[in-house]
């Protein structure tokens, strides 16, 4: 089967700037106080020896996936690039990362107790969120948990260079709403979704959406 040509810009343009993003970014913390207190409400079920599994889908340089770790939860990553997974088990080498794609998670059916994809939905073309979303509850176990971060708006951002590299990287800003239809649609119930301002670094709004699958 061909790949889907986003998922293979998205690869390709993460291994060609991960060495920069590594390099600019060192010592970047895991999104403002608001991002870190959903992070820590998604968490508080799985802390401790007796957590289920949680995986972060597109966990990049492994920031979100070891705040999730230091809360005490039994997390991995998994991602598209090489190249950034490499990275993560560089920076976090008592943490497991593996690549694999989001759209076809390499999990038995039911299998996990939480899900993060923090701003990584965001490189999948919005018309094709159902299939992802499906797949993101197939892997879930019966009232097993899911969070999804994402910049707010409707047009999407299309990068040709970054870092003195050729990508074709595309950042699709969502709207909540329609993010929330798409998994209430894909069988889960919404718990909560906050919505902030941009930061003095930021152009557009942030949300965060928390849901779970239905025992």
């Amino acid at each position: 089967m061909t790949e889907p040509t986003y998922l293979r810009d998205t690869r390709d343009g993460y291994d060609k700037i991960s060495a920069e993003y590594a390099e600019r970014f060192p010592t970047m913390r895991v999104d403002g106080p608001l991002g870190r207190a959903m992070l820590t409400a998604f968490a508080e079920p799985f802390r401790g020896a007796g957590g289920g599994p949680v995986v972060e889908v597109g966990s990049g340089a492994g920031r979100v996936t070891a705040f999730l770790d230091s809360l005490g939860v039994r997390v991995r990553g998994v991602d598209l690039s090489p190249a950034m997974v490499a990275l993560a088990r560089r920076a976090h080498p008592e943490l497991r990362f593996d690549e694999g794609s989001m759209t076809a998670l390499d999990l038995p059916d039911g299998s996990l107790a939480g899900l993060v994809a923090w701003y990584s939905v965001i490189h999948v073309p919005p018309e094709l969120h159902p299939g992802v979303f499906a797949e993101f509850h197939r892997a879930l176990a019966p009232g097993g948990s899911l969070l999804v971060a994402f910049q707010v708006g409707d047009a999407p951002l299309s990068f040709t260079e970054a870092w003195g590299h050729t990508v074709r990287l595309d950042f699709h800003r969502l709207s909540p709403d329609r993010v929330t239809d798409g998994l209430e649609m894909a069988g889960f119930v919404m718990d909560a979704r906050l919505v902030r301002e941009p930061s003095a670094d930021e152009k557009v709004p942030q949300a965060y959406l928390l849901a779970h699958r239905p025992a």
